[in-house]
């Protein structure tokens, strides 16, 4: 077994001048990551730190630069879990949150695995963790986007392939002791019902680990990947025996083929091996385990 760590930034139809961008941040997030694992940290410390990288750069959705929903807000999703006693920890529908991975992950520590809404702002506050104001969150090019397809025929368009896409970053490590974590944080897509969740926080359907088989975290049409369950039907694919590349592959053919789905995901078996599939027109992506001299950066 071998320590692993693959991140990305989004699986959609990424514009040609945001591709660096993403390739950029995805890269920041797994030396963040990779740092932190190879210090001999748990799973979970290094897949929160990679994905607060994200979080804090404006070009993804996730945290700062975020979609806005339809009345102009910014409401955000996420989740973390480990694969030793399956704890998890969520958090959906919130505002005023600059990093809800964090909050996430207290939300791991506590006695609850979902909080939602002001509620979970509240649940942050009692844990330590200050709010940030809207205007922190909103940037210049979501907030143009906001204003040209509200009221438009773009505001009916499906997750991940509106001018700037609707998607998730992500994270899944396993260390040096075989402890397998996973995590998910997003914005959701543009123009969304305010309230709408989407399956990044959702244990089994956007994130799951088990460290006898292996973790997998998901990005695209939130409500597709729901329906099939799509992170636990991947890690599932493990317990029969297929290889960690090949089960990643199967997951997004079945994505398509039951509910015509798009999006991908990334994995690691329990053995430290990595997979990633996608069926959109690109997925920001990077990975790096042990056994490689250096790490790979793609789009």
């Amino acid at each position: 077994m071998k320590a692993s760590l693959i991140v990305h930034g989004g699986a959609w139809d990424i514009p040609p001048d945001l591709i660096e961008a993403h390739k950029s941040a995805c890269q920041a997030a797994l030396l963040e990551g990779w740092e932190i694992l190879s210090s001999e940290c748990h799973a979970l410390e290094a897949v929160e730190a990679a994905i607060r990288v994200m979080e804090d750069d404006p070009a993804l959705n996730a945290g700062t630069g975020s979609v806005l929903n339809a009345e102009g807000q910014i409401e955000l999703d996420a989740g973390i879990m480990e694969g030793g006693g399956l704890e998890a920890g969520a958090v959906a529908a919130v505002q005023n949150i600059r990093n809800p991975i964090s909050l996430a992950r207290k939300v791991l520590e506590s006695e609850y695995v979902f909080i939602v809404g002001e509620d979970a702002v509240l649940f942050a506050g009692t844990a330590g963790m200050e709010r940030c104001s809207r205007e922190e969150l909103v940037v210049e090019k979501e907030l143009r986007l906001w204003r040209a397809q509200r009221g438009a025929a773009a505001s009916r368009s499906q997750e991940g392939h509106g001018p700037t896409g609707g998607d998730t970053v992500g994270a899944v490590a396993i260390d040096h002791r075989g402890d397998i974590a996973v995590g998910n944080s997003t914005g959701g897509r543009p123009l969304k019902h305010p309230g709408r969740v989407g399956d990044s926080p959702l244990v089994g359907c956007g994130l799951y680990a088990d460290n006898t088989l292996g973790g997998a975290a998901c990005t695209g049409q939130g409500e597709a990947i729901i329906r099939v369950v799509l992170a636990k039907t991947a890690v599932d694919l493990l317990k029969r025996g297929r290889p960690v590349r090949e089960a990643a592959t199967l997951a997004v053919q079945l994505l398509r083929k039951k509910v015509n789905g798009r999006g991908g995901l990334i994995m690691v078996d329990r053995n430290g091996n990595v997979g990633y599939s996608f069926n959109t027109p690109a997925m920001a992506y990077a990975y790096m385990s042990e056994d490689q001299d250096e790490a790979v950066i793609g789009v």
